[in-house]
């Protein structure tokens, strides 16, 4: 008999309907996997083996195929022993059901039969609702939050047992896990009440905040760059539940716990590291940096000692919000959308027009070291600020704004744009074609920018920008069209 059930396979976050077909033989005791498995699936036929044996069923005298399709996929890990199992009882007959295509099984086995969790599970899960399954077993691993999925029962079991009783309809109620809770103990990020001055760079980064938009800052060194970098996360929205589960997944995939909380995830890698470990990929594929800091931010700081070739490859992810790793078995696509903070000094020394300290830099080193960071990828920026230093004397009779109240109008500005566009996506990304039709500019707005556009000799893409950049200053103040005050302070911010 030749049995058939469904499992997903994934091909970096996307995942795809995965057919365990077995068909067994009267011979020689023999498993064998077929449709490329790697190590991990070949050894499969060892736990499924003892698994089967520990629960009393025998494949003496059978010779057993298992074919994984599409077989033109690679296929790894073992989270197909489960479908695999139920695949073999059924073609041997032990199993007498018939199970529906919209019924899925992942997880892995253990030689007692234990069904045991494995990386990877999360984003199979997630897309499972889309391959249109409707009922999908797996484990209960506590490291993930519980799933409630619309349109998608998910039936946690423990056992290999468990999955065959419930399938006969017969047995006790499955194991059923408590509604997990958000964990607030990583929320402590500096508050901006306590970054004494910079008020116009708040501001900025209150622009970049509500509208995602990706920020260069210059500054001599202790001017307050990485302070001001490392508080903007506490201004930022929470995250919803489909971006909190789709973060949690990233992280699986990279072999990285997230914790269950809805606080934007905040990466700050060294300019030393790889660019495999920024941007993603390596002999086994796996998330980078840029994909681990989606739906957050990712924070650079010194950008200009980041390797040149690291930084052109930003460029991917900076307008699509997602990066593509060629390999020769695969093409991977994970997320990355992010909004990207960086923070250099204006010259090797750090010190090029300050009032304070003495530059030892010539015209040309200053140069040099500014043009670590290519034309194109400056380009992308779209606000730029120059960041001096600030004294310590306070003016109590003026006391600093508390990240709640930015983080208030962030969030309102945000809803602004979500009901203004149909759908959870902000200024900077939304696509050219749908902001002009939602938002466009009268006859004299578009004399000013092309006005500036010649005197500066701006861009396609600068102008553009510019335009974002008013529709979302346009929206913290509330306002359904963009002003000219918003088109002056953009093009101030830029």
């Amino acid at each position: 008999m030749c049995a058939k059930v469904t499992s997903i396979g994934l091909k970096g976050m996307e995942g795809y309907r995965l057919n365990v077909e077995v068909k067994t033989f009267v011979g020689n005791d023999s498993i064998r996997i077929v449709g490329l498995p790697d190590a991990a699936v070949k050894e499969s036929k060892e736990r499924i083996s003892a698994a089967l044996r520990s629960l009393g069923y025998t494949i003496n005298g059978q010779k057993i195929i298992i074919n994984l399709s599409p077989s033109e996929q690679k296929k790894s890990g073992p989270m197909f022993d489960l479908p695999m199992a139920i695949g073999v009882l059924l073609s041997l007959d032990e199993l007498v059901i018939s199970i529906p295509d919209n019924y899925g099984f992942i997880g892995a086995l253990s030689l007692d039969g234990a069904i045991v969790p494995v990386e990877g599970m999360l984003p199979a899960v997630l897309s499972a609702k889309k391959l249109g399954i409707k009922r999908l077993y797996m484990p209960y691993d506590e490291k993930q939050p519980v799933l409630e999925i619309e349109g998608l029962e998910i039936i946690y079991t423990s056992s290999l047992r468990e999955v065959i009783e419930n399938l006969e309809g017969r047995g006790g109620a499955l194991f059923t896990p408590k509604k997990d809770e958000l964990d607030s103990q990583h929320s402590n990020y500096i508050d901006f009440q306590q970054v004494i001055g910079h008020q116009d760079t708040k501001r900025a980064l209150e622009v970049a905040a509500a509208g995602e938009h990706h920020v260069l800052m210059t500054g001599p060194p202790g001017c307050g760059k990485s302070m001001l970098a490392e508080s903007f996360p506490s201004i930022l929205p929470p995250l919803s539940k489909e971006a909190r589960l789709e973060i949690i997944a990233l992280h699986q995939l990279s072999g990285t716990h997230y914790p269950n909380t809805n606080i934007p995830p905040f990466r700050n890698p060294h300019h030393s590291a790889s660019g495999i470990s920024i941007i993603g990929g390596g002999t086994y594929p796996k998330p980078g940096e840029i994909s681990l800091a989606h739906r957050g931010v990712l924070f650079l700081d010194e950008i200009a000692e980041f390797p040149k070739k690291t930084l052109d490859m930003l460029r991917q992810p900076f307008e699509s919000g997602k990066i593509t790793i060629s390999r020769t078995h695969a093409i991977l696509t994970y997320p990355a959308s992010f909004i990207l903070l960086a923070a250099m000094n204006p010259c090797p020394c750090g010190y090029a027009g300050s009032n304070t300290h003495y530059c030892t830099c010539t015209q040309r080193q200053a140069k040099n070291y500014q043009n670590k960071i290519s034309g194109p990828l400056r380009d992308r920026f779209d606000i730029r600020l120059t960041i001096k230093p600030v004294t310590l004397n306070r003016d109590t009779s003026k006391e600093e704004v508390t990240s709640f109240v930015f983080k208030s109008r962030v969030e309102a500005a945000r809803n602004r744009q979500y009901e203004r566009y149909g759908k959870e996506i902000c200024n900077s990304r939304v696509s050219y074609d749908i902001l002009q039709k939602t938002s466009p500019l009268t006859q004299e707005q578009q004399k000013i920018i092309q006005r500036l556009s010649v005197k500066k000799n701006w861009s396609n893409r600068t102008q553009i920008k510019i335009i974002r950049l008013a529709r979302t200053i346009s929206d913290l103040e509330g306002n359904t069209t963009i002003t000219d005050q918003s088109i002056l302070e953009a093009v101030k911010l830029r």
